[in-house]
């Protein structure tokens, strides 16, 4: 392995069932790479092979973040920033809280 490679994680989108209501799917995935560009293509790569595993289709979004840490415990493998106007509760509505997650809470404290 070349020494002067990175860790970049990579978040790429799929939907996995057509219909009214379509599945989409986002999947971050760890990558060893010596740029962004070629951590591109191994995500592009292994996202058309997990598309044709689960019978869906990748959107061809990827979007990749150089790891800044090695992976590990608490390492922060993907940071996306965004500007916005809105106020926190409605950019969380609007985001990552549309009620059609398929999600389910904790009980961590």
């Amino acid at each position: 392995m070349d020494t002067r490679e990175t860790w970049f994680s990579a978040r790429c989108l799929f939907r996995l069932a057509k219909g009214v209501r379509a599945t989409y799917e986002e999947r971050i995935t760890l990558w060893r790479a010596s740029s962004p560009g070629e951590a591109v293509a191994l995500a592009e790569t292994e996202a058309g092979e997990y598309a044709a595993d689960v019978a869906g289709e990748y959107l061809g979004l990827v979007q990749v973040y150089s790891m800044s840490d090695q992976p590990g415990h608490g390492a922060e493998l993907f940071s996306l920033l965004r500007e916005s106007a809105l106020e926190p509760r409605a950019y969380l509505d609007a985001f990552f809280d549309t009620g059609d997650e398929r999600q389910a809470t904790t009980d961590a404290p």
